[in-house]
């Protein structure tokens, strides 16, 4: 019996506009007409969320106003348990999406309100007083007429703003009139920093270009040789490394880095062939990736492998005690210990008869 297919989701597929991607996820996005809630991706992509706190910050922000939202009340209708939503709603409370304040009531009676933003930052950013619409004229007033202004004093011309020419004097001067002013520039809100920064890259974002394959220091036709008599026997051991003429021409110099650093080619084999992704479409790719990240550090040198192997111990070098001329170790000249130890006997005999005296 055949496999039954979906035709509802191959068709939903073939209406998504533009090619769909080799790998990751493939939305189909149906527009919701009731019963849907509007997250943010600040939320839904927070980096320093847990995925419990933001479904549970999910479900708070689809309740209706005044729901009950107490660690309870959310555990009665939620498979995690009491503590787990006790550590999402804290993680919510570090971050400004949910706040707990305590209030007074008129009887002496202290409640928690429970207050839930669905964004924070939105809050930090100064808001403008709203504009109260225009009231309509009545039509009483819009009929009655309206007397005449008395005719108001001309003002007086300021000095730095000297009154236009008439028009009408032919022996004035001809001067442009001034611009008006600007108006006042208003207060413009500085843009709000994003609440994170996404660690993964847009799509669109241009790729690092990829490192160089290796090339050896001094390469010699031994090592030429070597190299690509190395790639040319690599499908012997692994059947799904078999490569073109143009691919070990390629890798040769790949290679040959790895054999002037000492490289077995056994160990090689292993580096190169080990755990490949299934089904391999591209071994020389892989190669050509393994070569370059996998590279191994240069030999140490002669005089690195003598420090390392010469002995880290200190000789104490010979004195001669200044008494009895023996020889005895000690890093500064003086006496030796026998020398030191009868010198201090005497040193007390000398204290007890002064003492006696």
């Amino acid at each position: 019996m055949d496999t039954q297919q979906n035709t509802a989701l191959t068709r939903a597929l073939a209406e998504i506009p533009g090619p769909l991607p080799a790998r990751g996820v493939i939305h189909i996005a149906i527009p919701h007409t009731d019963r849907f809630t509007v997250v943010g991706n600040h939320l839904a992509q927070h980096p320093d969320l847990s995925c419990t706190a933001v479904g549970i910050a999910v479900r708070i922000q689809s309740l209706p106003q005044g729901a009950e939202v107490s660690i309870k009340a959310l555990a009665a209708h939620c498979p995690e348990g009491e503590k787990r939503i006790a550590t999402a709603l804290r993680e919510l409370e570090a971050l400004g999406y949910l706040q707990r304040l305590r209030e007074r009531l008129p009887s002496g009676r202290v409640i928690t309100r429970t207050v839930f933003c669905n964004q924070p930052t939105a809050l930090l950013r100064p808001r403008r007083p709203a504009v109260a619409p225009p009231h309509p004229q009545a039509p009483a007033q819009a009929q009655a007429p309206t007397p005449a202004p008395d005719p108001a004093p001309a003002p007086a011309a300021r000095p730095e703003q000297p009154m236009p020419p008439d028009q009408s004097d032919p022996s004035a001067p001809e001067t442009l009139a001034a611009p008006p002013a600007p108006p006042p520039p208003s207060f413009v809100a500085p843009p709000a920093a994003p609440l994170f920064v996404p660690l993964v890259p847009p799509p669109t974002a241009p790729k690092p270009p990829p490192r160089p394959l290796p090339r050896p220091s001094e390469p010699t036709p031994e090592l030429d040789r070597a190299a690509t008599a190395f790639l040319s026997d690599l499908h012997r051991h692994a059947p799904q490394f078999t490569l073109s003429e143009a691919d070990v021409r390629r890798l040769a110099p790949g290679v040959a880095a790895w054999l002037e650093r000492a490289a077995r080619p056994d160990a090689m084999r292993h580096a190169l062939t080990d755990d490949p992704p299934h089904p391999l479409k591209h071994p020389a790719k892989l190669l050509k990736y393994r070569l370059t990240e996998l590279l191994p550090p240069l030999p140490p040198g002669i005089h690195d492998l003598a420090a390392l192997a010469r002995p880290r111990i200190t000789v104490t070098p010979f004195q001669t005690c200044d008494d009895c001329d023996r020889a005895f170790r000690s890093p500064t000249p003086g006496h030796c210990r026998d020398c030191r130890e009868h010198r201090t006997h005497q040193a007390h005999r000398t204290e007890d008869v002064r003492t006696a005296a």
